[in-house]
């Protein structure tokens, strides 16, 4: 079988001269997890697996109280199904489980709201970590709004939303630092018309997502470059 070639851009052959360029030195770290405290670990992680979308995740529990918070360990699965995930953490604080986590559990639904620029300072007052009876929503002046297929409201403010039911939770551990796998399908969808472009397309100037970085700090998507993917070389089934 002939091997695939394809020209390479100029730029490519820049970086692999710069990476050639770097060689491992004595102070690099080689260590294996279980050597290092957690927290050193999630430091490590939070720095590099960069940027992160947020899923601001709206719940409520079996008694309808809201509860609203954001997560970076959160991205999309797949799209047929529409799927979702997102990862609550153990609290370190005092080990247990976070409210978001508990309401997903008791009633299998809750919401993906998307997190805007104009959004950040109310987001990060639902990052707090408050008593279970808190109504994050009130806390940071937000809008309530039912959703159309599941219980938990919608953030009014937000431009984009899913709307979840509970597919799977994978549980990694109880202790702090540990985590789960919360996977939702997404029953519904809705998109303001203000960010959408044509049928099916999504205007990131409009929408102005923000993204998590490590300590205090977020990044904006405002520095954009494209690259086009190379052809795929694999038969087409379904127009066979």
């Amino acid at each position: 079988m002939a091997a695939a070639t394809a020209p390479l851009p100029a730029t490519f052959y820049f970086a692999m001269a710069a990476a050639a360029k770097r060689r491992q030195k004595e102070t690099d770290l080689e260590i294996a997890p279980e050597a290092l405290p957690w927290q050193s670990l999630y430091k490590i992680m939070i720095g590099s697996i960069v940027p992160r979308p947020i899923g601001w995740i709206s719940s409520v529990d079996s008694n309808g109280r809201h509860n609203l918070a954001p997560f970076s360990f959160f991205n999309a699965i797949c799209a047929n199904p529409p799927s979702v995930l997102f990862c609550p953490m153990v609290r370190s604080t005092d080990g247990s489980h976070k409210d978001t986590l508990n309401n997903v559990r008791e009633t299998g639904e809750f919401v993906v709201n998307i997190v805007s620029e104009f959004l950040a300072e109310a987001m990060n007052l639902t990052a707090g970590e408050y008593p279970a009876d808190v109504d994050e929503f009130a806390l940071a002046h937000l809008t309530p709004v039912p959703s159309v297929k599941v219980r938990p409201p919608r953030v009014g403010e937000s431009l984009i939303h899913y709307e979840c039911t509970l597919t799977q939770i994978v549980d990694l551990g109880d202790q702090p630092g540990a985590g789960s796998v919360v996977i939702g399908r997404v029953v519904h969808v809705h998109v303001a018309d203000e960010v959408l472009i044509g049928a099916d397309k999504i205007d990131l100037a409009k929408l102005q997502p923000i993204g998590r970085l490590a300590g205090t700090s977020y990044a904006r998507v405002t520095d954009i470059f494209d690259l086009m993917r190379p052809p795929s070389q694999i038969a087409n089934k379904q127009n066979s």
